[in-house]
């Protein structure tokens, strides 16, 4: 064979191309592998989740999802064990599911967890709220300060206000901060 890879009779050897086909599938076969970070955040907290449910001895199924770019857990139950008075067990347990992800990937983690349907049912009623304190303030003209709301209800009624072209604010420290609504 001649050095620039031509035979003596002219013809020419083909490369070998499977070094390239090989880093090829390997591509593939990585972006395959690869998981949504939302989803992996998702998986972490349930399987933290269900570990405790069992400990706990307590019946639940366990839905994920991820939705506006955030991971969602939800313990589909009847009790309100895991719930407790005004969602704080709940907020207490989301905590924990937090800091499972963060535990998991290093990274902080904005997940949402409901159990037994409380957050969806206190999210209409932020917004029956919302909306009494919205006409409010349209006919009044002054501010309305609501009681004060976990983070989690604020921003539905900041979401609310926002909507409705009115404005909004949080005031106060940790556990009294409130929302206020003006024109």
């Amino acid at each position: 064979m001649d050095v620039d890879g031509a035979e003596a009779d002219g013809t020419v050897e083909a490369e070998d191309s499977t070094d390239e086909d090989s880093e090829a599938s390997t591509e593939t076969a990585e972006d395959e592998d690869e998981v949504d970070p939302l989803d992996e955040e998702g998986d972490i907290a349930a399987d933290y989740l269900e570990e405790l449910l069992d400990i706990a001895d307590l019946d639940g199924d366990i839905d994920t999802y991820v939705e506006a770019g955030r991971a969602h857990v939800s313990i589909v139950t009847d009790s309100q064990v895991l719930v407790g008075k005004n969602g704080k067990v709940l907020e207490a347990l989301q905590e924990l599911a937090r800091l499972a992800v963060m535990t998991e990937t290093g990274h902080r983690s904005r997940l949402m967890l409901d159990v037994a349907g409380f957050r969806e049912v206190r999210r209409k009623e932020l917004l029956v709220l919302a909306a009494e304190a919205i006409a409010s303030v349209k006919s009044t003209g002054e501010p309305e300060h609501l009681t004060p709301m976990n983070p989690f209800e604020r921003k539905i009624i900041h979401d609310a206000v926002a909507a409705a072209g009115l404005t909004s604010e949080s005031e106060g420290v940790e556990p009294k901060r409130h929302v206020v609504i003006s024109v």
